[in-house]
Protein backbone atom coordinates (compact mmCIF):
# COMPACT_ATOMS: atom_id res chain seq x y z
CA UNK A 1 0.00 0.00 0.00
CA UNK A 2 1.30 3.43 -0.75
CA UNK A 3 1.45 6.58 1.25
CA UNK A 4 -0.84 9.40 1.00
CA UNK A 5 1.30 11.16 -1.52
CA UNK A 6 -0.54 9.28 -4.36
CA UNK A 7 -3.19 12.16 -3.28
CA UNK A 8 -0.56 15.42 -2.70
CA UNK A 9 -1.97 17.89 -5.19
CA UNK A 10 -0.11 20.72 -7.14
CA UNK A 11 -1.68 23.38 -4.92
CA UNK A 12 -0.11 22.23 -1.76
CA UNK A 13 3.24 22.14 -3.38
CA UNK A 14 2.44 25.96 -3.82
CA UNK A 15 1.65 26.16 -0.53
CA UNK A 16 4.57 24.34 0.75
CA UNK A 17 6.36 26.90 -1.30
CA UNK A 18 4.60 30.10 0.38
CA UNK A 19 4.64 29.00 3.96
CA UNK A 20 8.51 28.87 3.73
CA UNK A 21 9.04 31.82 1.78
CA UNK A 22 6.50 33.81 4.04
CA UNK A 23 7.40 32.36 7.36
CA UNK A 24 4.06 33.46 8.62
CA UNK A 25 0.84 31.41 7.89
CA UNK A 26 -1.39 34.86 7.51
CA UNK A 27 0.92 36.27 5.37
CA UNK A 28 1.10 32.47 3.22
CA UNK A 29 -2.51 33.11 3.21
CA UNK A 30 -2.81 36.70 1.33
CA UNK A 31 -0.12 35.67 -1.15
CA UNK A 32 -2.20 32.39 -1.67
CA UNK A 33 -5.59 34.85 -1.95
CA UNK A 34 -6.85 32.12 1.07
CA UNK A 35 -7.83 31.65 4.36
CA UNK A 36 -5.72 31.07 7.24
CA UNK A 37 -7.52 28.29 8.60
CA UNK A 38 -7.66 26.56 4.99
CA UNK A 39 -3.77 27.36 4.97
CA UNK A 40 -3.05 26.13 8.62
CA UNK A 41 -4.76 23.03 7.73
CA UNK A 42 -2.82 22.25 4.57
CA UNK A 43 0.38 23.01 6.80
CA UNK A 44 -1.08 20.63 9.73
CA UNK A 45 -1.33 17.89 6.72
CA UNK A 46 2.26 18.88 5.26
CA UNK A 47 3.64 18.51 8.47
CA UNK A 48 2.01 14.82 8.46
CA UNK A 49 3.54 13.98 5.17
CA UNK A 50 7.00 15.13 6.00
CA UNK A 51 7.21 14.12 9.76
CA UNK A 52 8.66 17.35 10.36
CA UNK A 53 7.11 20.95 12.03
CA UNK A 54 8.63 22.85 9.36
CA UNK A 55 7.95 26.13 10.90
CA UNK A 56 8.83 26.22 14.19
CA UNK A 57 8.87 29.66 16.68
CA UNK A 58 11.73 31.27 17.45
CA UNK A 59 11.58 34.43 19.40
CA UNK A 60 8.58 36.26 18.40
CA UNK A 61 8.75 35.05 14.46
CA UNK A 62 8.39 31.74 12.97
CA UNK A 63 11.78 30.22 11.13
CA UNK A 64 11.49 27.20 8.30
CA UNK A 65 13.42 24.08 9.76
CA UNK A 66 16.47 22.77 8.12
CA UNK A 67 14.20 20.07 6.44
CA UNK A 68 12.12 22.86 5.03
CA UNK A 69 14.91 24.62 3.59
CA UNK A 70 15.81 21.71 1.62
CA UNK A 71 12.39 21.05 0.42
CA UNK A 72 12.35 25.00 -1.27
CA UNK A 73 14.50 23.77 -4.00
CA UNK A 74 12.35 20.82 -5.07
CA UNK A 75 9.05 22.62 -4.62
CA UNK A 76 10.68 25.58 -6.79
CA UNK A 77 11.38 23.38 -9.50
CA UNK A 78 8.04 21.33 -9.70
CA UNK A 79 5.96 24.86 -10.11
CA UNK A 80 8.39 25.87 -12.82
CA UNK A 81 7.95 22.94 -14.67
CA UNK A 82 4.05 22.73 -14.12
CA UNK A 83 3.99 26.15 -15.74
CA UNK A 84 5.99 24.73 -18.52
CA UNK A 85 3.63 21.85 -18.39
CA UNK A 86 0.36 22.96 -19.02
CA UNK A 87 1.46 26.13 -21.37
CA UNK A 88 -1.79 28.14 -21.75
CA UNK A 89 -4.05 26.46 -19.68
CA UNK A 90 -4.05 24.65 -16.66
CA UNK A 91 -2.37 26.44 -13.56
CA UNK A 92 -2.30 29.76 -15.34
CA UNK A 93 -6.17 29.87 -15.35
CA UNK A 94 -8.09 31.42 -18.55
CA UNK A 95 -5.84 34.78 -17.82
CA UNK A 96 -6.34 37.85 -15.62
CA UNK A 97 -9.36 40.43 -15.25
CA UNK A 98 -7.67 43.23 -13.80
CA UNK A 99 -11.26 44.84 -12.93
CA UNK A 100 -11.92 42.05 -10.90
CA UNK A 101 -9.15 40.45 -9.60
CA UNK A 102 -8.12 40.42 -5.97
CA UNK A 103 -4.08 39.89 -4.81
CA UNK A 104 -0.95 41.14 -4.35
CA UNK A 105 1.74 42.82 -6.34
CA UNK A 106 5.09 42.92 -4.77
CA UNK A 107 7.46 45.16 -6.73
CA UNK A 108 11.15 46.14 -6.03
CA UNK A 109 11.67 49.42 -7.30
CA UNK A 110 14.71 52.03 -7.38
CA UNK A 111 13.67 55.75 -7.68
CA UNK A 112 16.46 56.69 -9.73
CA UNK A 113 14.04 56.69 -13.16
CA UNK A 114 11.86 59.39 -12.81
CA UNK A 115 9.74 61.02 -9.20
CA UNK A 116 6.61 60.79 -11.07
CA UNK A 117 7.19 57.01 -12.14
CA UNK A 118 6.11 55.27 -8.85
CA UNK A 119 3.06 58.07 -7.93
CA UNK A 120 1.96 57.08 -11.69
CA UNK A 121 2.12 53.89 -11.50
CA UNK A 122 0.02 53.42 -8.25
CA UNK A 123 -2.45 55.40 -9.31
CA UNK A 124 -3.25 53.54 -12.79
CA UNK A 125 -3.05 50.16 -11.13
CA UNK A 126 -5.53 51.02 -8.89
CA UNK A 127 -7.92 52.57 -11.99
CA UNK A 128 -7.42 49.19 -13.64
CA UNK A 129 -6.94 46.91 -11.00
CA UNK A 130 -8.77 48.38 -7.80
CA UNK A 131 -8.90 45.42 -5.99
CA UNK A 132 -4.85 44.31 -6.23
CA UNK A 133 -2.79 45.38 -3.43
CA UNK A 134 0.56 46.48 -3.98
CA UNK A 135 3.99 46.65 -2.53
CA UNK A 136 6.66 48.46 -3.23
CA UNK A 137 9.82 47.80 -1.68
CA UNK A 138 12.93 49.48 -2.20
CA UNK A 139 16.35 48.66 -4.01
CA UNK A 140 19.08 48.63 -1.40
CA UNK A 141 22.21 47.00 -0.47
CA UNK A 142 20.39 44.52 1.94
CA UNK A 143 17.84 43.59 -0.36
CA UNK A 144 19.08 40.82 -2.55
CA UNK A 145 16.54 40.85 -5.35
CA UNK A 146 18.02 37.67 -7.57
CA UNK A 147 17.19 35.58 -4.62
CA UNK A 148 14.00 37.49 -3.83
CA UNK A 149 12.49 37.52 -7.53
CA UNK A 150 13.59 33.46 -8.01
CA UNK A 151 11.46 32.88 -4.38
CA UNK A 152 8.62 34.09 -5.38
CA UNK A 153 8.80 37.31 -3.03
CA UNK A 154 8.88 39.75 -5.25
CA UNK A 155 7.13 39.68 -8.99
CA UNK A 156 9.13 42.35 -10.83
CA UNK A 157 11.95 44.19 -10.15
CA UNK A 158 12.82 47.95 -11.57
CA UNK A 159 16.03 49.65 -12.02
CA UNK A 160 19.22 50.43 -13.85
CA UNK A 161 22.10 48.33 -15.31
CA UNK A 162 25.03 48.05 -17.40
CA UNK A 163 24.66 44.48 -17.66
CA UNK A 164 21.59 42.86 -15.76
CA UNK A 165 22.16 39.46 -14.66
CA UNK A 166 21.77 36.79 -17.30
CA UNK A 167 19.30 34.31 -15.62
CA UNK A 168 16.18 36.59 -15.34
CA UNK A 169 13.87 37.69 -18.33
CA UNK A 170 14.53 41.31 -19.09
CA UNK A 171 12.51 43.66 -20.81
CA UNK A 172 14.03 47.29 -21.54
CA UNK A 173 11.54 50.36 -20.54
CA UNK A 174 13.64 53.50 -21.52
CA UNK A 175 16.67 54.85 -22.20
CA UNK A 176 17.97 58.70 -20.70
CA UNK A 177 20.67 60.72 -21.88
CA UNK A 178 22.94 61.09 -18.68
CA UNK A 179 23.48 64.63 -17.28
CA UNK A 180 24.36 66.47 -14.19
CA UNK A 181 22.44 68.41 -11.95
CA UNK A 182 23.80 71.45 -10.27
CA UNK A 183 22.96 74.35 -8.18
CA UNK A 184 22.29 77.79 -9.94
CA UNK A 185 25.42 79.46 -7.80
CA UNK A 186 27.48 76.52 -8.90
CA UNK A 187 30.92 78.07 -11.01
CA UNK A 188 30.11 75.35 -13.83
CA UNK A 189 25.93 76.16 -14.12
CA UNK A 190 26.44 77.95 -17.12
CA UNK A 191 29.03 75.19 -18.84
CA UNK A 192 31.61 77.27 -19.52
CA UNK A 193 35.07 75.51 -18.36
CA UNK A 194 33.31 72.24 -17.78
CA UNK A 195 35.93 69.93 -19.13
CA UNK A 196 36.03 66.36 -18.46
CA UNK A 197 38.88 66.89 -15.25
CA UNK A 198 36.99 69.60 -13.92
CA UNK A 199 33.87 67.46 -13.78
CA UNK A 200 36.30 64.65 -11.97
CA UNK A 201 37.57 67.19 -9.24
CA UNK A 202 34.71 68.61 -8.10
CA UNK A 203 32.61 67.02 -5.24
CA UNK A 204 30.03 64.52 -5.90
CA UNK A 205 26.91 63.12 -4.55
CA UNK A 206 25.76 59.50 -5.31
CA UNK A 207 23.22 57.00 -4.58
CA UNK A 208 24.27 53.69 -2.30
CA UNK A 209 25.16 51.16 -4.40
CA UNK A 210 22.68 48.46 -4.97
CA UNK A 211 24.81 45.70 -3.61
CA UNK A 212 27.50 45.33 -1.65
CA UNK A 213 30.51 45.29 -3.48
CA UNK A 214 29.04 47.11 -6.61
CA UNK A 215 30.03 51.06 -7.72
CA UNK A 216 26.99 52.10 -9.76
CA UNK A 217 26.53 52.40 -13.68
CA UNK A 218 28.34 56.06 -13.72
CA UNK A 219 31.00 54.79 -11.43
CA UNK A 220 31.58 51.35 -13.37
CA UNK A 221 31.10 52.87 -16.38
CA UNK A 222 34.01 55.57 -15.35
CA UNK A 223 36.25 52.80 -13.90
CA UNK A 224 36.33 51.01 -17.61
CA UNK A 225 37.62 54.49 -18.56
CA UNK A 226 40.46 54.31 -16.38
CA UNK A 227 39.02 57.36 -14.72
CA UNK A 228 37.54 58.18 -10.79
CA UNK A 229 35.44 60.95 -9.83
CA UNK A 230 35.36 62.46 -6.06
CA UNK A 231 32.31 61.04 -4.36
CA UNK A 232 31.90 62.87 -0.94
CA UNK A 233 28.40 62.00 -0.06
CA UNK A 234 26.28 58.98 -0.50
CA UNK A 235 22.65 59.24 0.38
CA UNK A 236 20.50 56.03 -0.06
CA UNK A 237 17.47 58.43 -0.38
CA UNK A 238 17.54 59.36 -3.90
CA UNK A 239 15.06 61.57 -3.98
CA UNK A 240 16.66 64.23 -1.54
CA UNK A 241 20.22 64.40 -3.62
CA UNK A 242 18.62 67.39 -5.73
CA UNK A 243 17.44 69.00 -2.42
CA UNK A 244 20.88 68.58 -1.22
CA UNK A 245 22.23 69.67 -4.62
CA UNK A 246 20.60 72.86 -4.27
CA UNK A 247 21.99 74.39 -1.37
CA UNK A 248 25.50 72.95 -2.47
CA UNK A 249 28.12 72.67 -4.60
CA UNK A 250 27.85 69.21 -4.88
CA UNK A 251 27.66 67.64 -8.47
CA UNK A 252 24.57 65.08 -9.46
CA UNK A 253 25.02 62.59 -12.78
CA UNK A 254 21.98 60.76 -13.49
CA UNK A 255 19.13 60.67 -16.17
CA UNK A 256 17.90 64.08 -17.92
CA UNK A 257 14.37 62.81 -17.11
CA UNK A 258 15.13 62.61 -13.12
CA UNK A 259 16.66 66.03 -13.26
CA UNK A 260 14.13 67.64 -14.98
CA UNK A 261 11.54 67.24 -12.90
CA UNK A 262 13.34 69.48 -10.38
CA UNK A 263 14.41 72.03 -12.50
CA UNK A 264 11.76 74.96 -12.18
CA UNK A 265 11.05 74.07 -8.13
CA UNK A 266 14.62 74.05 -6.96
CA UNK A 267 17.24 76.62 -7.71
CA UNK A 268 19.41 74.00 -10.11
CA UNK A 269 20.27 74.00 -13.35
CA UNK A 270 21.22 70.70 -16.11
CA UNK A 271 24.41 70.63 -17.87
CA UNK A 272 25.55 67.92 -20.40
CA UNK A 273 28.21 65.79 -18.73
CA UNK A 274 31.80 66.16 -20.09
CA UNK A 275 32.05 62.64 -20.13
CA UNK A 276 31.11 60.21 -22.90
CA UNK A 277 28.96 58.25 -20.96
CA UNK A 278 26.08 55.63 -23.11
CA UNK A 279 22.37 56.06 -22.28
CA UNK A 280 21.26 54.96 -19.29
CA UNK A 281 19.00 52.05 -20.01
CA UNK A 282 16.12 51.08 -17.36
CA UNK A 283 14.84 48.01 -17.56
CA UNK A 284 11.83 45.39 -15.56
CA UNK A 285 13.31 41.84 -14.46
CA UNK A 286 11.36 39.03 -13.43
CA UNK A 287 12.17 35.02 -13.05
CA UNK A 288 10.77 31.71 -14.84
CA UNK A 289 9.03 31.32 -12.66
CA UNK A 290 6.19 33.99 -13.36
CA UNK A 291 6.90 34.42 -16.57
CA UNK A 292 4.13 32.73 -17.47
CA UNK A 293 1.54 33.30 -15.12
CA UNK A 294 -0.98 35.82 -16.42
CA UNK A 295 -1.33 38.08 -13.63
CA UNK A 296 2.18 39.26 -13.55
CA UNK A 297 2.35 39.72 -17.25
CA UNK A 298 -0.43 41.83 -16.77
CA UNK A 299 1.71 44.05 -14.54
CA UNK A 300 5.02 44.09 -16.59
CA UNK A 301 2.71 45.04 -19.84
CA UNK A 302 1.51 48.38 -17.03
CA UNK A 303 4.50 49.13 -16.18
CA UNK A 304 5.96 49.09 -19.93
CA UNK A 305 2.82 51.66 -20.26
CA UNK A 306 3.60 53.90 -17.68
CA UNK A 307 6.65 54.38 -18.16
CA UNK A 308 6.34 54.94 -21.94
CA UNK A 309 4.23 58.13 -20.64
CA UNK A 310 7.03 59.89 -18.57
CA UNK A 311 8.22 61.30 -21.85
CA UNK A 312 5.11 62.62 -22.57
CA UNK A 313 4.00 66.03 -21.32
CA UNK A 314 3.81 66.10 -17.11
CA UNK A 315 0.14 65.59 -16.24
Amino acid sequence: MRSGFDTIDLHLIRVLHTVIHERSVSRAAVRLASTQPAVSAQLRRLRQLTGDPLLVRAGQQMQPTAVALQLLGPAERMLQDAERLFGGRGLRGAGFDPARAEGLFRVAASDYLDPLFLPRLVAHLKRQAPGMRLELMPLTQDYDYRRHLAAGDVDLVIGNWLEPPEELHLARLLSDEIVCLVAEQHPHAGGRGWTRERYLEQEHVAPMPMSPGAVGVIDEHLRNQGAQRHIVVRASHFSLIPLMVADSLLVLTTGRLFCSRYVGTLPVKIVRCPVGFPPLSYYQLWHELTHAAPGPRWLREQVRGVAASLTGPAR
